[in-house]
C-alpha cells in the first residue's frame, strides 16, 4: 500500500507515520507540506489512500479532497485533523471522506477507521 501523508506540520507528518506503523501498516510513505503539493502528489503518481489535515496553507484539506473529486479521482481519503466537530464530520462525509480521524489519536483508533477501508 501507498499512502500520502499531508500536513504542514512536519512533526505531526513523522507522528502519522509512526503511527501507522505501530498498528501495523508497514505502508510505503510519501509526504506533502500543503494542500496544494498533495495535488501534485497524486496527479504524478497516485496512492492508494490519502490522509490529510484539515487546515494547511495554499490549499486547505477540504479544498485538496474537493479538487481530487472533481478532476475524478476516487482515491480513499481520511482526515486526521486536530478538529472533530459534528459539522466538520459532515462536511468530510459529504465531500467523500471515507473517515475522520480527530488529534489525539492511537494506533488502535487508526486501524478502526482504516480496516473497513481496506476491506
Amino acid at each position: 500500500m501507498r499512502v500520502l501523508v499531508a500536513d504542514d506540520s512536519r512533526v505531526m507528518r513523522q507522528i502519522v507515520v509512526r503511527t501507522l506503523r505501530q498498528a501495523g501498516y508497514d505502508w510505503q510513505v510519501r509526504e506533502a507540506a500543503n494542500g496544494a503539493e498533495a495535488l501534485e502528489a497524486v496527479r504524478e503518481d497516485e496512492p492508494d489512500v490519502v490522509l490529510s489535515d484539515w487546515n494547511m496553507p495554499e490549499m486547505t484539506g477540504i479544498e485538496l479532497l474537493r479538487r481530487l473529486r472533481a478532476e475524478g479521482f476516487e482515491t480513499p481519503f481520511g482526515f486526521v485533523t486536530s478538529e472533530g466537530s459534528a459539522e466538520m464530520r459532515e462536511t468530510a462525509d459529504e465531500a467523500g471522506a471515507l473517515f475522520l480521524i480527530a488529534k489525539p489519536f492511537t494506533a488502535e483508533s487508526f486501524r478502526e477507521v482504516i480496516e473497513p477501508v481496506l476491506a
